[in-house]
């Protein structure tokens, strides 16, 4: 017959009998901060046209001393970082099993 004074726990309280021996567990969710590069403008090319110039000369006469052109400029994209949270785990409950013993004697 084994009972608490001859499991060598002696003046000790003996607790009920645990119906469940186990403990729920909560593990809050998991997050991280991601940076990542994103577009803020896309790139372009812009055309500035220049007209011909024209010019009356000594007899009433019109030339034309340069002819049209087109020069292109190139704007290149615009990014930027930005930072953004992502859940690496959701949290989650687990039962994990509770030591019953004796308070004084460790039994």
């Amino acid at each position: 017959m084994t009972d608490a004074a001859s499991a060598g726990c002696y003046n000790c309280y003996a607790p009920p009998s645990c119906t469940t021996c186990y403990q729920q567990q909560y593990v809050p969710p998991q997050y991280r901060t991601v940076d990542e590069t994103v577009m803020v403008s896309p790139g372009a090319v812009v055309a500035h046209r220049t007209p011909a110039q024209y010019r009356t000369v000594m007899v009433p006469q019109t030339v034309m001393v340069a002819p049209p052109s087109v020069q292109y400029e190139r704007i290149p994209p615009q990014y930027a970082t930005r930072q953004r949270v992502e859940m690496v785990s959701p949290g989650y409950s687990y039962y994990a099993p509770v030591q019953m013993g004796c308070a004084s004697c460790g039994y």
